[in-house]
């Protein structure tokens, strides 16, 4: 039997930014983001087919073609 050997690298260094206050302006900069809810809904299998054979042709995901579609519908802002 031959012993393997596996190395393990170094603990990772903190890398603060060079500028610790420039980091905390840009941090507070940021527009905070809004949280999400989740929407659970039933459809038959034959429109989820539908829909998702449609979003793998168009390299989309069910659930952002489905925020879009509500968004165009109730977002009236």
């Amino acid at each position: 039997m031959t012993a393997k050997k596996i190395s393990i690298g170094g603990r990772p260094s903190k890398q603060l930014p060079a500028d610790s206050q420039q980091w905390v302006d840009d941090r507070e900069a940021q527009p905070e983001k809004e949280k999400m809810k989740r929407l659970t809904i039933d459809v038959s299998e034959s429109l989820h087919r539908l829909i998702k054979t449609d979003c793998a042709q168009r390299g989309v995901k069910i659930a952002d073609e489905v925020r879009a579609m509500l968004k165009q519908k109730y977002d009236k802002s």
